[in-house]
């Protein structure tokens, strides 16, 4: 006991010298994690073993959307700065460069698995079969009619599409600052829209505007980092749909059901071999600069990047994540027990 007590006050010393621009700093014998609102039940279960399993203090952890989890890990090094994001999209240029700028220069980088982003409704609803491009025309500000871009007319689903129910459309989805808005962006709304001829022959810029711009006269409403509000939203009301990651589905059939896309329905088989069109990768960053200092990041990844904690009899599975194949676990394994730092350029160009 009186090791540990030395270790951790010799760690708690160490990183009052980390470089801060906030002088009042106060150390911290806990790791502290932000982040992804996806990742965070996957983080949340690391965490609990973590602590059961390890003499570190159980780490802080703290849903914050993707970006807003980045924005904070990227604003320096220090103890008032967290040590681990997470984030359910990769790391952006753009915030690759801010981590620069405030001297956060070496990154760890930890792929770890995979999830899907699904169109949800409460079981009461009905069942449907939605292509991305339905789900673009019900969203965006302005859709194409006749040759040209007009105010957005579809109330329900039916005025869409004769196929499809016909009920209002009220849709539940993530604010901006989410990575999963960011994957919904990039894989739904955009492969949506590329279907218009006439919205895929426009520019760069100009497609980004009219594919991204959503409607605001109330049929679509952002709810927050929360995505079990946004259940319980649609437990509430059978018209309406949401937009979350495949864990929450998971842990919710009781109540809610999901809408194929493409003709393809979200199950494990589908996203882990790219047949569902609303895939995308998970993962959590870590700040080198803290690790050996902050006391137990190490033994943290190491917990992660267990086979019994992600692989695909790992506890992760039970909650919803989707692994990756072995040899891709191994090698994700290897560099981040490593702390290989990340080539900026790999993300910037």
């Amino acid at each position: 006991m009186m090791k540990k007590t030395f270790a951790i006050a010799a760690a708690v010393a160490a990183v009052t010298a980390l470089p801060s621009g906030d002088a009042a700093a106060q150390a911290r014998e806990q790791i502290r994690i932000v982040g992804s609102s996806t990742v965070y039940p996957f983080a949340t279960s690391v965490v609990e073993q973590f602590g059961k399993e390890t003499q570190y203090p159980t780490p802080v952890i703290e849903s914050t959307g993707s970006g807003g989890g980045l924005q904070l890990f990227c604003a320096g090094v220090g103890a008032e700065h967290p040590d681990i994001t997470n984030a359910s999209r990769r790391i952006k240029p753009s915030e690759v460069k801010r981590c620069q700028e405030n001297g956060v220069q070496k990154i760890t980088e930890v792929k770890i698995g995979a999830d899907g982003i699904v169109f949800a409704n409460s079981v009461e609803g009905p069942d449907a079969d939605f292509q991305l491009k339905h789900i673009w025309q019900a969203l965006a500000a302005q859709v194409p009619q006749d040759g040209e871009l007009v105010k957005n007319p579809y109330e329900t689903w039916a005025d869409i599409d004769s196929s499809l129910p016909d009920k209002k459309i009220e849709i539940y989805g993530p604010p901006p600052t989410s990575g999963t808005r960011d994957a919904w962006n990039e894989l739904a709304m955009m492969g949506g829209c590329k279907q218009f001829d006439m919205i895929a022959s426009m520019s760069e810029s100009k497609m980004e505007e009219a594919c991204l711009t959503y409607r605001s006269d109330g049929a679509w409403i952002e709810a927050g980092e929360n995505d079990t509000l946004i259940v319980q939203k649609l437990n509430s009301n059978t018209n309406a749909y949401g937009i979350f990651g495949y864990s929450f589905l998971d842990q919710n059939r009781n109540t809610i059901q999901a809408a194929k896309i493409n003709g393809v329905a979200p199950t494990v088989e589908n996203i882990s071999a790219d047949q569902y069109p609303i895939s995308r990768s998970l993962w959590f960053y870590v700040k080198n600069a803290h690790v050996g200092v902050i006391p137990g990041i190490e033994a943290y990844v190491k917990e992660f990047t267990r086979a019994s904690t992600w692989g695909p009899n790992g506890y992760l599975v039970e909650k919803g994540l989707i692994p990756m194949p072995e040899q891709q676990r191994n090698a994700w394994r290897q560099k981040a027990r490593n702390f290989e730092p990340l080539n900026p350029e790999e993300i910037m160009g």
